[in-house]
């Protein structure tokens, strides 16, 4: 079993990582072992962990954990940009969240990562027509996480949703990649209008808890949106807005916002360069 273990490890770091991880979590916490065993070290990959840790946490009495890990695995088979998006999103998560020691922490117990990586199977089903389904997944990972993603949203890679309590994401949402958000951000419509209504993100974007983008408005690449704030205009890149409206209060502070987290609104933001 080592040895295979070794093997998958080289031919993907990650999850290697992962599994090494989780024997020492088995080891340091005997208790979890089983929660461990069957989440991570059960699986030959980190897609069939996945499945399994997606289906656990959204099956209820009207839809079997069976039913959900088919249709996880069959997505996850089917569309290896899943899986690459996932491991993009894992990182990100390690990379920039302090709270985060280890790549093992996610899969197990952040609801953040665990509704967005839910979010790209209904997402996948989206895509393949069947609509029903990715509504019933947006409905559960609403009722599970507390995080409303619309299936139709178009979402990037290296995602970090940091908390996650009540995050919106709206239909004709898109956020790209290597953004970042905190709990109570909205990316929602102004009224009862159809057709494209959601806010565009651009890559590199950091928003602030509390944050709302309201409208088919852009927010330009390595901008900052400061917690709280109300967006209802386009955002320029490399920059930082705050306020209720939001207005432009300086620039972004750094060349990645997303990966610096750095929320701080005094001082350098009106004066540091790009």
């Amino acid at each position: 079993m080592l040895g295979t273990m070794d093997q998958i490890a080289t031919l993907d770091p990650v999850w290697g990582r992962i599994t090494q991880e989780a024997r020492v979590a088995v080891a340091d916490e005997p208790l979890l072992g089983g929660l461990i065993h069957s989440s991570v070290l059960h699986h030959p990959t980190l897609e069939r962990a996945l499945a399994y840790r997606i289906s656990m946490k959204l099956a209820s009495s009207e839809m079997s954990e069976q039913i959900l890990r088919e249709i996880a695995d069959e997505a996850y088979a089917a569309d290896p940009d899943l899986g690459a998006a996932a491991r993009a999103d894992l990182v990100a998560t390690f990379d920039r969240d302090p709270a985060c020691h280890r790549l093992l922490q996610p899969i197990l117990f952040f609801k953040g990562f665990q509704a967005l990586q839910a979010y790209r199977v209904g997402n996948w089903l989206w895509r393949q027509d069947r609509r029903d389904f990715s509504y019933f997944i947006q409905m559960r990972v609403s009722e599970v996480f507390g995080v409303d993603i619309h299936p139709a949203a178009v979402l990037g890679r290296g995602i970090m949703i940091d908390h996650a309590h009540s995050i919106v994401i709206g239909e004709t949402a898109v956020v790209g990649d290597n953004v970042s958000m905190l709990h109570s951000v909205t990316l929602g419509g102004t009224g009862k209008e159809d057709g494209d209504r959601h806010p565009k993100v651009h890559n590199g974007v950091m928003i602030g808890a509390g944050a709302k983008i309201l409208g088919n408005i852009s927010v330009g690449s390595c901008s900052r949106i400061a917690a709280g704030s109300v967006v209802l205009e386009d955002v320029p890149p490399k920059v930082t807005v705050a306020g209720v409206p939001a207005r432009i209060i300086g620039k972004a502070g750094c060349s990645q916002p997303s990966i610096s987290m750095d929320q701080m609104l005094s001082g350098r933001s009106s004066s540091a360069g790009e």
